[in-house]
């Protein structure tokens, strides 16, 4: 599929509600394990999420858009939830990505991009030149593939506790 903004709105617009629906509510042993060392919970997948919606995804974006002479972006700390209360109910997690994530595509939509915005380009700290197709294009993917992290992170405490059929459940290996 070629990119479309609509299309991606759509997706945007659902990760925080189906993040919700995978953790709201739930014991803590659910959402603050993880897969082993230097691997992250969905706790601090959540963290990484909020922190994003502050400092990635729209903040780029508005680079790219600017007349700055310079659009190099600002370095993404991507652990920088890691330096956060981490005793901070994740219900407030919660209601915090999803009024962060409505208020980054209201800024979105705002923003009128057109396809000759979707070419226009920024730079990244490593990658070099990208466009903003490709930042959007990311975002999208981004949220797709932290929402699998988490449900993977979850099938996994029950990993032993499966015996045998651990050899049918793909997202145990």
């Amino acid at each position: 599929m070629k990119f479309n903004l609509d299309k991606s709105i759509e997706i945007l617009q659902r990760t925080p509600f189906v993040i919700e629906s995978l953790l709201s509510g739930l014991s803590a042993e659910w959402w603050r394990e993880n897969e082993g060392e230097n691997t992250w919970s969905p706790y601090e997948v959540l963290g990484h999420l909020i922190h994003g919606e502050k400092t990635d995804w729209v903040p780029r974006a508005k680079i790219i858009l600017s007349n700055a002479e310079s659009k190099t972006f600002v370095p993404f700390d991507r652990f920088a939830q890691n330096n956060w209360d981490q005793e901070r109910p994740i219900e407030d997690l919660l209601k915090e990505f999803k009024a962060l994530r409505m208020e980054n595509l209201e800024t979105l939509k705002s923003l009128q991009i057109d396809a000759s915005k979707l070419v226009e380009k920024g730079t990244h700290p490593e990658l070099g030149a990208v466009v903003l197709r490709e930042l959007l294009s990311t975002w999208v993917v981004h949220d797709l593939g932290h929402i699998s992290q988490i449900s993977r992170v979850m099938a996994k405490q029950y990993k032993t506790e499966v015996g045998p059929w651990k050899e049918y459940l793909g997202i145990l290996k």
